[in-house]
């Protein structure tokens, strides 16, 4: 009989490997997305959409996640700050990572015919551009906006499982989720510039300097709310999605002072609490003027 207290260690290192606490980053996104579409419809997305959506967005974060980790595995083994990561350490085999992400994106390509007939067939899409970041860190230092274009594509994916096909307007959204990851995601390269130098790998920080890096990062996050404020107006959305325009930008103000040339010690809480915050209080605001504003 298995061990459950080494089953459950298993599980925990494999929840570790794909970060599974960071679904928050992409899913309210998602959620909104589908929220909007339902609105076109007069009416709200049912219980067994938003099962298949979130099961969708799981399967893809956790297949892409598990390959990122695969292709990276010797980089992960010679930066000081990955060493200990599952696959370096053997805590799992490349083969049970390989096996996993097959798993994962069945999971997705499942969900998405359960959805509707567009969905699966844009299903492999999907993975191959979740897949294909996974190397562009070896070729570009525009990677950054590359890993925000695989979160952006959440909400235009989520309107097209409600309604079967694709509104414009969503595109606005996906352009403003994808600089924002791409924002943060350049924060968080500016810990490895010594690595990327020496392992010949490309980024942002890198490429300008960290001081010139961290300046961009703010000039794109503030074309990011200017991109929330024309989507808001676009739908004609009430007072509670404006609020969460301002809420968004506080925290990415706050974010930014966290992180100086000087000092990255804060860029945990700069990346990881702070973009949760955003990320579910903009679901909490958009959500309550989605609602509220039905025609």
């Amino acid at each position: 009989m298995a061990n459950p207290t080494r089953k459950k260690g298993r599980i925990r290192t494999v929840l570790e490997m794909v970060k599974f606490e960071h679904s928050v980053f992409a899913l309210p996104f998602a959620l909104v997305g589908a929220l909007l579409a339902a609105r076109e419809g007069g009416g709200l997305p049912s219980w067994r959409q938003i099962l298949w959506i979130v099961l969708a967005m799981v399967g893809a974060r956790s297949a892409a996640m598990t390959l990122n980790r695969i292709a990276d595995v010797e980089y992960d083994r010679r930066n000081p700050r990955t060493w200990n990561r599952a696959l370096p350490t053997g805590q799992l085999s490349i083969a049970f990572a390989w096996g996993f992400a097959v798993l994962a994106s069945a999971l997705l390509v499942v969900a998405a015919w359960q959805l509707n007939a567009l969905t699966l067939k844009l299903a492999p899409l999907a993975l191959a551009i979740l897949f294909f970041y996974s190397y562009t860190k070896r070729f570009t230092s525009w990677s950054h906006f590359v890993l925000g274009f695989c979160l952006g594509i959440s909400p235009a994916a989520a309107w097209i499982a409600i309604r079967g096909s694709l509104d414009l307007r969503m595109l606005i959204l996906s352009a403003a989720v994808t600089l924002w990851v791409g924002g943060f995601d350049v924060l968080y390269a500016c810990q490895d510039v010594d690595f990327d130098k020496s392992a010949g790998l490309f980024s942002l920080p890198k490429q300008m300097g960290i001081a010139k890096a961290l300046r961009f990062s703010r000039a794109v996050h503030l074309v990011m709310i200017a991109l929330l404020v024309w989507l808001a107006w676009s739908f004609q959305l009430w007072w509670p999605a404006w609020a969460g325009i301002a809420v968004v930008a506080a925290l990415l103000a706050y974010e930014h002072s966290l992180v100086k040339p000087n000092d990255l010690s804060k860029m945990n809480a700069a990346f990881f609490t702070v973009n949760g915050y955003i990320s579910l209080l903009f679901l909490l605001f958009w959500g309550a003027a989605v609602v509220a504003a039905r025609p």
